[in-house]
Parts: C-alpha cells; structure tokens; sequence
C-alpha cells in the first residue's frame, strides 16, 4: 500500500521549513514530486524542530516524542504505510497516518506536523488529496525564509533557544 497511487492523492515530499515573513511562524512546505504544486502548512515551533532536526540529520542524545513513537510502532511489528493530508477547513490542515500491524490496516487522526514528523523518520511516503491542493494558498518562498545553508545560523539561534519547558504544557 505505501507506494499505492490513487488519482485523488499526490505525492508528496518536504521541501523545507521557511518562516512566514509577517509572523514569524514556522511552514513547512510539501512538493510534489514534478514540483508543480507547493503546499504550505503552518506548524508551530516545536514540531518545525522536530522536523528541521530529521532533515537536518542532528544526532539526539534522547528519542524525541516522534522517535518514541516510531520505536513504539516498530516494537509491535508494524509499519508506517503512509501519511496523508486529507482536508483543509478553515485554515486547518487534517491528516491521517496509516499503519500496517500484521493483517489489521489502522487510520489514525493526526496533525499533519506530526504525521510528517513521523514519516520522516520511517521513510513513509507522503500524499495530499487533491482537494486540499486546489483550497491550500500559495506562499511566495522569496519572500520568506527557507530552511537552507543561508539562514541556518537562523534556525540555529531559533533551536538554541529552546527551552524544554517549551516542550511540555505541563509543570512537574
């Protein structure tokens, strides 16, 4: 199934994480493959590290939630077939990570910064429905900054800020 076609889903890869040029916040970008269509998708900062850090390559001295639950998936035996970004309703972007355990094929709800995330690191293709092509808006990428070798002391600073509080919402 991971490498299935169906006509009302494109495939997909990332393309970078820039930032929008008025906010400040992180987008991650998805290209085709012709690289005709270009989907941005605002993420917060924490799941564009979790991203940035993938395909950047950065070693981690400790698995991250995204890698805990690649370690969890591949525990029990079963795979990310792919991820897909199934709608767009007002302003939201919905997702769906599919998983193969043994006979049983599962559809799990997900934000798409965390179903790309995931299929990152389990080199699972990506799909957006064709629908969500047509509704997504276009950002113009010279306008904003991308994730490349010129702004990495950018994306450097950003995660050197990090403080881990940032990544929980709870307080111990």
């Amino acid at each position: 199934m991971a490498d299935k076609t169906d006509d009302n889903f494109v495939r997909m890869n990332v393309g970078g994480i820039m930032l929008d040029p008025f906010t400040n916040v992180p987008i991650v970008l998805l290209k085709d493959e012709e690289e005709k269509h270009t989907i941005p998708i605002w993420i917060g900062l924490v799941e564009a590290s979790a991203i940035a850090i993938q395909l950047e390559k950065i070693a981690i001295s400790r698995p991250l939630t995204h890698d805990l639950l690649k370690n969890i998936i591949g525990i029990l035996g079963a795979t990310v077939e792919r991820i897909e970004v199934t709608d767009l309703r007002d302003n939201t972007f919905f997702a769906l990570i599919h998983i193969l355990a043994g006979d049983s094929r599962m559809e799990i709800d997900s934000r798409p910064s965390d179903a790309i995330a995931l299929a990152l690191r389990t080199e699972s293709p990506i799909f957006v429905h064709r629908q969500v092509i047509e509704k997504s808006k276009k950002v113009d990428e010279k306008g904003a900054t991308a994730f490349s070798e010129e702004n990495k002391e950018k994306w450097n600073e950003l995660l050197e800020q990090l403080d881990p509080k940032d990544f929980s919402k709870y307080k111990m």
